[in-house]
């Protein structure tokens, strides 16, 4: 064979080339779908006819752009500290997010997400519809942007400013809801802030009661019952007030005590079982690492039954809009959602995460700090909690916003406690001059598994020696700084920071102008509606 036809039959067989076509073989099936079930509609014109079927085939788009971009939130932490392949983890996301959405998907939906323009302000229906499909291709084609790029972004906040441009471009700057895009603006910097603070304190929490200490596993077996008891609180609470959408939606007041119920007959449950393995597991953080396995798995099954909940309106929300809008020949700020519509949405995010979701939860588990499973369970209950407050507060928040902000502050954490114990082997180095370099090695070693009350006996020790020699180190400056900085460049890459935050920050303006431009190329054709 040639090696012009082994590059083309390589070409074919390639992961990308198999995605591609997959993904066009599902849009192709979402015009069917979409046709057929739009076919019997009376009183439809061949325009309208055709609007409606092209808001399906990019509503079908967005969310397919939703499951490979934001999804990766609620599986990142737990592939990238294995507590589940990527291969399985998938299968679970994409089931629990077409089960959320079709579920408790809703249905009557919010038509224009956070209220963010006044629709009682645009006079011509087909405007609106115009409006609501150039706002989803938007966000859409960004998403798409986004996820090639690896940047993991709120799809809410991009559907917020896409339908923003687009209305601008529609109605003018009095359209807009200025007060709710003030609010949004505020929470890029609230929500990763909370979200890096409970996830770093959650960690610390679990280095204090167990890792620092001599017996890990038997703190862990105290330990992680309790931290498991208190995982199903937060879920359950979660839930219930938001991840169960409009099948049983309580106020925080309401969900608290069935959460705490829940809670409670999850330690008996699981006390037990939890106790014996930490005691047959090895005396070490790969041991204890076990021991959360299998709430991490639960956790993002369950996140990805809310996201789909809730996220799902964000490609279904417009379309529902446009659907109302050509049926009824009225502007809606809530619209009731067909099944065929739920359906829709939830194949679409099913489908982005199969097949491009891969991508983002390899960038969120493993190229942001490296994670392990007692990390990823303070980044899951970060997530939930600053969503459960934000909530309560009234506050905006996105939840990649809060997942990768809680990545960021383990991270930081950890640099800061490997700064801090780098600082501590000086003055133990300092203090044992006149050594030599493996009995120096071997105090640090007790030292590292000494639990925090006595470290700081043996620093105070350290410290005292130190003072009595004048000067004389075994390891040299040069190579403890080139340590420190290996240490720092290893835990949190900088350019992964960067990348992110400047993909947050012109998200919804991006969107913004993207949407008004296809608004105003869709005015060249007349709606007919």
């Amino acid at each position: 064979m040639s090696a012009g036809k082994s590059t083309n039959v390589a070409a074919i067989r390639s992961p990308e080339y198999f995605r591609l076509t997959a993904g066009l073989i599902f849009m192709i099936g979402v015009f069917v779908f979409a046709l057929w079930h739009t076919d019997g509609i009376p009183d439809l014109g061949a325009q309208a006819l055709l609007l409606l079927i092209a808001a399906a085939v990019v509503g079908a788009y967005m969310a397919m752009n939703i499951g490979a971009n934001d999804v990766a939130n609620n599986l990142g932490p737990a592939v990238g500290s294995r507590a589940v392949t990527l291969g399985w983890a998938i299968v679970i996301a994409a089931v629990f997010e077409a089960l959320g959405a079709i579920v408790a998907g809703g249905q009557v939906v919010s038509t224009i997400k956070g209220g963010i323009i006044d629709p009682a302000q645009i006079v011509q229906v087909g405007d609106f519809a115009w409006l609501m499909l150039a706002a989803l291709l938007g966000a859409a084609l960004w998403l798409n942007l986004a996820t090639a790029l690896g940047a993991p972004v709120s799809t809410t906040h991009s559907i917020i400013g896409a339908v923003m441009g687009a209305g601008v471009a529609a109605g003018g700057w009095g359209l807009v809801n200025w007060a709710t895009i003030s609010s949004i603006v505020a929470s890029w910097v609230v929500s990763p802030l909370m979200g890096g603070v409970i996830a770093a304190g959650f960690l610390y929490l679990i280095k204090r009661t167990i890792t620092y200490r001599r017996d890990m596993h038997t703190a862990a077996g105290r330990v992680v019952p309790w931290l498991v008891a208190l995982m199903a609180l937060a879920f359950t609470t979660f839930m219930f007030i938001k991840g169960l959408g409009a099948v049983a939606k309580l106020s925080i007041t309401s969900a608290l005590p069935v959460g705490l119920v829940v809670a409670a007959v999850v330690f008996f449950v699981v006390r037990g079982p939890l106790r014996r393995r930490a005691e047959a597991s090895a005396n070490s953080k790969e041991g204890v690492n076990g021991l959360f396995t299998w709430p991490l798995v639960f956790a993002a099954a369950l996140l990805s039954f809310a996201h789909g909940a809730n996220d799902v309106a964000n490609a279904i929300g417009p379309l529902a809009a446009i659907y109302e809008a050509i049926i009824t020949g009225q502007v809606a700020g809530k619209a009731p959602a067909p099944l065929w519509i739920l359906v829709l949405g939830a194949l679409g995010l099913a489908a982005g995460l199969a097949l491009y979701g891969g991508k983002l939860i390899r960038t969120v588990g493993r190229e942001i700090t490296e994670l392990d499973r007692m990390r990823a369970y303070a980044i899951a209950m970060a997530a939930t909690l600053t969503v459960i407050v934000a909530a309560q507060l009234g506050m905006p928040v996105s939840t990649t916003h809060v997942t990768i902000g809680a990545l960021f502050g383990v991270g930081f954490l950890r640099e800061y406690l490997k700064t801090n114990y780098a600082k501590m082997e000086e003055i133990i180095i300092a203090g044992h001059k006149g050594k030599d370099r493996t009995a120096v090695e071997t105090y640090l070693k007790v030292f590292e598994a000494a639990p925090v009350a006595e470290k700081r006996v043996m620093l105070a020790e350290m410290k005292q020696r130190a003072k009595e020699h004048e000067e004389g180190l075994v390891f040299a400056k040069k190579e403890r700084k080139a340590m420190k900085k290996a240490y720092k460049n290893q835990l949190v890459k900088r350019s992964m920071v960067l990348r992110i935050v400047a993909a947050w920050v012109i998200t919804v303006p991006a969107t913004a102008v993207l949407a008004g431009i296809l608004f105003k190329i869709t005015t060249l054709w007349d709606s007919g509606i």
